[in-house]
């Protein structure tokens, strides 16, 4: 294995007591900036472990050139909805207002995440002016876009899950239908949607693949760059053999090599 350097445990964000911490894997040698993957990790908004992410992706990606951090945000239980997308915006407006001292380039930060995961990393990467999401941070001044944004297995289409009794906490008894719309990422498919990377596999018995190539298809229909790949055979947590999580690494530096890259060369 390569001499990466790994900081664990960096706390970049308080709120309401809460410190958010984030785990960075630093590509070795870097010539200069290079682009960076904030991933966010599943669990239901339930649980937010990104403990697994270090094997799973963090290693290989820095192996790869890339800076990757493995972030959370805070869960149901903790803290009802909007909290989870305001600590993602939070999480990269600190990436982006400390781009110097990580080493990137902050036209060239990449979004992405796994399951309940994924839909934050969808919905952040589509939802720019929303006031609900923009809760009052450090780094409030600073933008939360970014150039590029990757779904493993995401939930992008809430209205199937936002009423069901095991989502009270996060959105309480009855979330209105607007609630609900503002709150999916399919609802914000458009020709700005910035280009995306959505993977998930046919067998996944807790989010239908069928979500995912529905949110493709909308980006498609709207003219913006999206890349699909289905694994066949495959449930949600197929990404926890190593065979399938080195071919999705793989497949986020390919696509990370197309559009952050691109980024920085016109930035």
């Amino acid at each position: 294995m390569s001499n990466l350097r790994i900081e664990e445990n960096v706390g970049i964000h308080t709120v309401a007591g809460r410190t958010l911490s984030v785990d960075i894997f630093h590509p070795e040698n870097p010539t200069g900036p290079v682009p960076s993957l904030l991933f966010l990790p599943g669990g239901g908004w339930r649980t937010a472990d990104r403990a697994p992410l270090k094997e799973r992706f963090g290693l290989r990606m820095a192996e790869q050139g890339y800076l990757f951090v493995a972030g959370e945000y805070r869960v149901m239980d903790e803290a009802p909805w909007p909290a989870q997308i305001q600590d993602v915006k939070a999480i990269i407006r600190w990436m982006r207002a400390h781009h110097e001292q990580l080493g990137i380039d902050p036209s060239a930060m990449v979004l992405g995440g796994k399951s309940a995961g994924g839909h934050l990393a969808l919905l952040a990467a589509g939802a720019q002016g929303v006031d609900a999401f923009e809760a009052d941070s450090e780094h409030s001044e600073v933008g939360s876009e970014v150039a590029a944004v990757i779904g493993v297995a995401p939930v992008s289409d809430l209205t199937e899950w936002a009423r069901r009794p095991t989502m009270v906490p996060l959105f309480g008894e009855r979330p209105s239908a607007d609630v609900i719309r503002v709150a999916s990422p399919i609802s914000y498919a458009g020709p700005a949607y910035p280009p995306a990377l959505l993977i998930h596999g046919t067998a996944d018995e807790t989010v239908p693949h069928r979500m995912t190539v529905a949110m493709y298809e909308a980006l498609e229909r709207a003219g913006a760059p999206v890349d699909l790949q289905l694994y066949a055979g495959q449930d949600h947590f197929f990404d926890r053999e190593p065979r399938c999580s080195e071919a999705v690494a793989h497949a986020m530096a390919f696509f990370m090599s197309r559009y952050a890259s691109t980024a920085m060369a016109s930035a």
